[in-house]
């Protein structure tokens, strides 16, 4: 007996510390995943590789190289990434640190909903849904609003002669998290100089971040989705669910594989 409380009081502390370490880097992972960071962790992860390998052939010159460079790299790395950065310590204050949030059946309904009767009416309308890319550097150029996604606040938004009328609404989860957003303009040439400003803009958003975009012209009052890159025009209400449900919706019960999450981090290709 008093040989297995030696044992325990041996291996206790080393057991927490690695299930503390084994948390914190999930999380790390889990927080810049989709986003600019991860590129920039494989650089890394290939520069401390590379450094190593010099040391153990004694490359001098090389060796020397990247210990110059690593005690630059630290300063540089804050100024390139300020901007992420800052929206990333915004984010850990808002999020709950277990679970995910996940596009909600009842959030569709209501975008749906709201579309089709803006598109009725021929009242412009751009939304953004967050995804896996954090959309706070967006969120940032409007109105905070933090408020329940309905069909009514979305029509109320848009109506014309508002104020947020002509800017973008985001969505994360269940809510509305900002109003009058500025989104960047695709500048890929094979775009149609038919479209507007709207469009442009939504299919900019879904260029540089993994958000599904819906707008509704202004002119013709038909409803689209961009999504990487991609525009698909002309959608009714049915098909507008149908294809949104197909980008944004998993079951509440799905859960994370955690050695293919590692795998997709890191090697897998984004899709």
């Amino acid at each position: 007996m008093i040989y297995i409380k030696e044992i325990i009081a041996i291996i206790w502390k080393p057991v927490i510390e690695v299930a503390i370490l084994w948390f914190v880097i999930y999380r790390l992972l889990a927080f810049i995943k989709g986003t600019r960071a991860v590129q920039v962790l494989r650089g890394i992860v290939v520069i401390i590789i590379i450094f190593f390998l010099t040391q153990k052939l004694g490359f001098d010159v090389i060796n020397w190289i990247f210990t110059k460079l690593f005690a630059l790299s630290v300063i540089a790395f804050l100024i390139i990434f300020q901007p992420e950065l800052r929206s990333g310590l915004a984010r850990i204050g808002r999020e709950k640190v277990f679970g995910r949030i996940i596009t909600e059946e009842r959030v569709i309904e209501e975008i749906a909903k709201s579309a089709s009767m803006l598109s009725k009416k021929k009242i412009g309308m751009i939304l953004a849904i967050q995804r896996e890319v954090n959309l706070e550097p967006y969120t940032e150029s409007g109105v905070t609003i933090d408020s329940v996604v309905t069909s009514e606040l979305l029509n109320t938004i848009f109506m014309p002669n508002t104020p947020l009328h002509d800017g973008g609404v985001i969505i994360h989860g269940d809510r509305i998290i900002a109003a009058g957003c500025l989104f960047p303009l695709t500048q890929s040439p094979d775009v149609s100089k038919l479209l507007g400003t709207r469009h442009r803009a939504a299919i900019g958003l879904s260029e540089e971040t993994d958000a599904i975009c819906v707008v509704v012209s202004e002119e013709t009052g038909a409803v689209s989705v961009a999504n990487a890159g991609k525009l698909t025009r002309d959608l009714d209400r049915e098909r507008l669910i149908n294809h949104m449900r197909a980008l944004l919706y998993r079951p509440k019960k799905e859960k994370p594989r955690r050695i293919k999450f590692f795998y997709n981090i890191f090697w897998k290709k984004r899709t």
